[in-house]
């Protein structure tokens, strides 16, 4: 593509963010005419399609990996600055975390990482699948996602084992005991509603322990504190992090629906390979608090 234009690649970095050139516009405090010539240049200089006009407009495949290069050369750059001792604005650092993560181990890291704040962190709900694509696409530098033979790092990414989370299936003694009164048995699931953040993790479960295959009745809750709610409130059995279960088990506001089995589900830290200070720093302790919490392979 010849020399790139990085006031240009910051305009198709807003477009891409904002959904469209008149929001990204006034982001950047310039005229929406500015924003179309400054990304029609880079499209004539690319002989190539950067952003799909539409509402949202979006970035095609080079627009994309551009705009992951102009968000690296960002952090890199606010790195040397802090080497060299000027002043700099605190780099934004998108990353995609699951529920149950957001909601047990990771805001134990965000002290290390916020007080005193070194990044602007951008934090988006996803699940495992969700936040590969967005690795993968360049939208967030980081994720948390499940373990798999698919999930596997390319020359650019790398991926960190953090440990296992540890399932149970659970539910109020009087949501047991109206819906699972003759025992939690394929019959009953075919009635009793399920709460999930995740309907692909329950289904798991229950094709591993009563390989019941198909539908089942859920409710769609895909923040986790909701779901406990909806959980502990008797409206709905569903799976939790055992530790997060734990102390309700303790005391019996919630049973153990089969007692002994589990479900554990392998995460990794799926990121970028960028050294700055700040990646650094991030990846350091998002991995340590992963490992303190959840639990590890002997």
């Amino acid at each position: 593509m010849g020399h790139l234009d990085y006031r240009a690649l910051a305009v198709l970095d807003a477009v891409a963010s904002h959904g469209n050139f008149e929001k990204a516009a006034l982001a950047l405090g310039i005229s929406q005419s500015a924003v179309s010539q400054r990304i029609k240049a880079l499209e004539d200089g690319s002989g190539r399609l950067l952003i799909v006009r539409g509402q949202p407009a979006v970035p095609t495949g080079l627009g994309q990996r551009l705009i992951v290069h102009y968000r690296n050369v960002q952090l890199m750059e606010a790195s040397l600055d802090i080497d060299l001792g000027n002043r700099v604005g605190m780099p934004e650092i998108a990353l995609a975390i699951d529920a149950d993560s957001l909601a047990t181990w990771f805001p134990d890291c965000l002290q290390a990482l916020l007080a005193p704040p070194r990044c602007q962190l951008d934090v988006r709900l996803a699940d495992s699948e969700a936040a590969l694509r967005l690795v993968r696409d360049g939208g967030v530098f980081a994720c948390v996602a499940a373990l798999t033979p698919e999930a596997q790092a390319d020359a650019a990414t790398s991926v960190t084992a953090l440990g296992l989370m540890r399932y149970v299936c659970v539910a109020t003694p009087q949501f047991a005991g109206h819906w699972f009164g003759d025992g939690f048995s394929l019959e009953a699931l075919q009635l009793a509603p399920a709460a999930v953040s995740d309907r692909r993790l329950l289904a798991r479960f229950l094709q591993q322990e009563l390989d019941l295959r198909g539908t089942f009745p859920h409710h769609s809750i895909p923040v986790s504190g909701a779901l406990g709610d909806a959980i502990l409130g008797g409206m709905a059995y569903g799976l939790m992090p055992q530790k997060q279960a734990a102390a309700a088990l303790a005391s019996e506001r919630l049973l153990d629906l089969l007692p002994g089995r589990t479900l554990d589900v392998a995460l990794g830290w799926h990121a970028w390979n960028l050294d700055t200070p700040f990646t650094k720093l991030l990846s350091e302790q998002i991995i340590l608090s992963a490992r303190r919490y959840l639990l590890q392979a002997e």
